[in-house]
């Protein structure tokens, strides 16, 4: 039997409705929170939905369906205008420089994709490992952030499954963290279930105002003569990807293990799982006990800054904070002193750590390589069970399951996700190589950390 695949149908680009106004089409420049991840890859996350079923008077038309997606878009892109853009770069002879901006002047459109794949919502959901038939249901798995020159900013893929709907964003890491993307797809879903009765407004507008550090040039020249001197493409590397479920009462336990064991009660509940997770991926790693792991968690800052951006703020102002610790402190000392080395790691990271990172930078700017800044004893975590990826419905009822594609993806990587049944609890993407899965499936810790009830 063969396996399942996906067929594209057809694409085409949406716009924003209506012609930007005059002040809407000026540069976009982008913050040194934003430059140095030129290399990174587009981020990639979807929602599975069950196709609804058949009404007595009228069958669930995916043509309908579709067209409502897109004008409910367009609708949508009015007011994130931005995501709809391309970049432009002008050079500077003397010194030699680039200046990278968003060119809302150039609007090509959100990119958008109708598939469909020979599969059911069960052949997704029910292997132990997430089917690589998932990486397809996204578009611009090989594109980096410098690509937003030429490819588009935003590309949304509908993969219509047998039994379901998926639909997935790869949206360029320049322009937008977990934060914005979100905040993108629930004011789209506000438009679509809006029914006709949208007229102009939203619960949450985006706030388009760049953030710049005071004192600082909000244009800002990298130093290269040439973008060969700082592009770098990896390949795609093949992992086994797998969900571990948190209920509300296990993180229940954990967290309060944890705070136990340190004598405090300032762990949170996603330090205490992220706590278990890194001392099992260590341990399934099977490294030498003299050898260092961190533990690098991706934070947005918007909350830390004084005075806060607004959750609002569309943009990538994300940092790492990294948690260390020899492996054989991280498996001897417990739950508690793990996590405290990651609570310690977030809370350190203030608005005077944040901004002297960015003068840092601007002092001296240069690009991340991915290659060289991967370390395989590292633990990564990104994304957040705080967004509200449920909230996002487009008439289809709630969301069955939340997925990510093949991009950004390397051994260790974690990925975290509001728990379906809400109230606190998580869902999370364990990425490793399949000797590691092989072990890690069989850890006591988290076979007992997951089983607590």
């Amino acid at each position: 039997m063969s396996s399942p695949s996906v067929k594209l149908i057809s694409e085409c680009f949406i716009k924003p409705i209506g012609d930007l106004s005059p002040e809407a089409k000026q540069p976009i420049h982008f913050t040194p929170f934003e430059l140095l991840w030129l290399n990174v890859k587009y981020s990639q996350k979807g929602l599975l939905f069950a196709k609804p079923p058949s009404l007595e008077t009228q069958d669930f038309s995916i043509t309908t369906f579709l067209n409502d997606l897109q004008h409910s878009l367009s609708a949508t892109l009015t007011h994130f205008y931005p995501l709809a853009a391309r970049f432009t770069t002008r050079k500077q002879e003397n010194p030699p420089s680039y200046i990278i901006y968003l060119d809302p002047a150039n609007t090509p459109g959100v990119k958008f994709i109708y598939a469909t794949a020979d599969a059911t919502v069960s052949e997704v959901l029910t292997p132990p490992d997430v089917p690589s038939l998932v990486h397809s249901f996204f578009d611009l798995n090989e594109a980096i952030s410098h690509d937003g020159h030429t490819l588009p900013v935003l590309s949304i893929q509908v993969t219509e499954l047998i039994d379901g709907i998926f639909i997935g964003g790869s949206v360029n890491h320049m322009v937008a963290d977990g934060t914005s993307f979100w905040h993108f797809m629930a004011t789209w879903s506000e438009i679509y279930r809006s029914g006709g009765q949208y007229h102009g407004s939203v619960s949450r507008p985006p706030v388009l105002k760049r953030w710049v550090l005071d004192g600082s040039d909000p244009i800002i020249n990298i130093p290269y003569t040439h973008h060969d001197q700082f592009i770098e493409r990896l390949e795609i590397q093949t992992y086994k990807e797998r969900f571990f479920s948190f209920s509300l009462t296990a993180i229940s336990k954990l967290k309060a293990k944890a705070n136990s064991e340190c004598n405090t009660n300032k762990i949170s509940s996603l330090q205490a799982v992220i706590a278990v997770l890194w001392r099992c991926i260590t341990r399934a790693r099977c490294l030498p006990n003299d050898s260092e792991t961190p533990c690098s968690l991706m934070v947005s800052t918007r909350r830390r800054l004084n005075p806060p951006l607004s959750d609002d703020y569309l943009g990538n102002p994300v940092q790492f904070v990294t948690g260390k610790a020899s492996v054989g402190d991280l498996l001897a000392r417990g739950l508690g002193w793990a996590a405290f080395r990651l609570y310690e790691a977030v809370i350190n990271h203030d608005d005077n750590a944040i901004k002297e990172t960015v003068e840092s930078w601007i002092r001296s700017p240069v690009i991340y390589k991915m290659k060289k800044i991967g370390n395989p004893n590292m633990v990564h975590v990104g994304s957040s069970p705080r967004f509200d990826m449920y909230g996002c419905e487009f008439g289809l009822g709630k969301a069955v399951a939340a997925r990510s594609g093949c991009t950004n993806k390397l051994d260790g990587k974690i990925t975290m996700y509001p728990g379906r049944e809400g109230g606190g609890s998580m869902d999370v993407e364990v990425c490793l190589l399949p000797e590691y899965m092989k072990n890690i499936e069989s850890d006591e810790e988290l076979m007992s950390a997951l089983m607590m009830n």
